[in-house]
């Protein structure tokens, strides 16, 4: 059985393979012991926390494979980014040249460096390990951060975006931060991402570009890929665009990938997740495939169940083995979403 649970201490060896696995690009998780285990103690400290708003709470939860103990993924929600470190984005916009003397009129794109998402929840730290990457167990993890969104909305920011990955090559050189390490920051593409992960931003204000860049004017290179998701990203964008996620003109500042968001009460998971109360029995023959999470926080649970639910009734009939696993009880709630 795979059960998504918080991460906790005991989970740092895990944690630790998965960011060596994940590679360049997946900032949430440098290879940094002490930023891990950090990280790690902000989770355990968040999910205990008494919230009247968010502010800079994490919530990362680890996919468990019961059957031998092994953590296997991972996936997490920022409550409010921002609030105390600066979240960097470059916004695009349009700039219009009229003159009605020489009869010319020119719209020139730029990027803008700005703050707007502080305050937003962000999706993050999505990975699974490639023998695990079948059955739908990706869309299970991935879609199982709405369950908990839908059930703790008042922890989040009203706003909720994720950033999906740039293009960059096998080497993780991204060809939009090739004009910012030659202009600006001087350093390149992997040691600014990594500093970037660890929280170390100070450089960002420092060295980037005070002013608005305009686009015609970068190498071709960066130009094309502004906007553009990584080829492995491509599904988890798919994903996001099927729950209502649009990109509204915002790009990371290192490797010009879009960020898409989308208000937490329009994300479709969260409108037609469902409450049902629990009778333990065995699992009716009309079953279909249901992504299953308990109402708790601290003892948060879900998983993938065969389930017979009608749209008359909320009541649902839960197999001893899955209610064991969910740690839900006869009589008590589960929140419910269809594969």
């Amino acid at each position: 059985m795979l059960v998504i649970r918080p991460i906790r201490s005991t989970d740092f060896d895990a944690l630790y393979q998965i960011a060596e696995e994940s590679g360049h690009g997946f900032t949430s998780l440098p290879v940094n012991e002490d930023l891990l285990r950090s990280k790690i103690a902000r989770v355990e400290a968040s999910f205990k926390k008494q919230v009247d708003k968010p502010f800079d709470e994490g919530y990362l939860m680890v996919l468990e494979d019961t059957a031998n103990g092994e953590v296997v993924g991972t996936c997490g929600i920022e409550a409010a980014v921002g609030m105390e470190d600066a979240f960097y984005h470059y916004r695009l916009g349009t700039e219009v040249y009229h003159s009605e003397q020489i009869d010319v009129r020119n719209e020139v794109e730029t990027l803008t460096l700005c703050h707007d998402y502080t305050g937003a929840a962000e999706l993050c730290t999505l990975f699974l390990r490639g023998s695990y990457r079948k059955n739908n167990n990706g869309r299970m993890l991935s879609r199982s951060r709405f369950l908990f969104l839908a059930q703790h909305a008042q922890r989040f920011g009203e706003t909720v975006i994720a950033e999906m990955r740039g293009e960059s090559d096998d080497e993780g050189n991204s060809p939009f931060y090739g004009w910012l390490q030659k202009h600006f920051l001087g350093i390149d593409f992997i040691e600014a991402d990594y500093l970037s992960g660890l929280g170390q931003k100070a450089f960002m204000a420092e060295m980037m570009p005070k002013n608005a860049v305009y686009v015609c004017l970068l190498p071709e290179e960066a130009q094309k890929v502004i906007g553009e998701v990584h080829a492995n990203t491509r599904p988890a964008l798919n994903l996001l665009q099927a729950e209502g996620f649009r990109c509204r003109g915002y790009v990371d500042i290192f490797d010009g990938g879009p960020t898409v968001e989308c208000n937490l009460n329009d994300i479709r998971s969260v409108r037609e997740s469902r409450l049902l109360t629990v009778t333990i029995g065995d699992t009716p023959a009309a079953a279909t495939s249901y992504i299953v999470s308990n109402t708790q926080l601290e003892n948060y649970r879900a998983t993938a169940a065969e389930l017979a639910v009608s749209d008359d009734n909320d009541n649902v009939i839960l197999d001893a083995e899955t209610a064991a696993g969910l740690m839900v009880a006869e009589g008590e709630q589960i929140r419910v979403l269809a594969m």
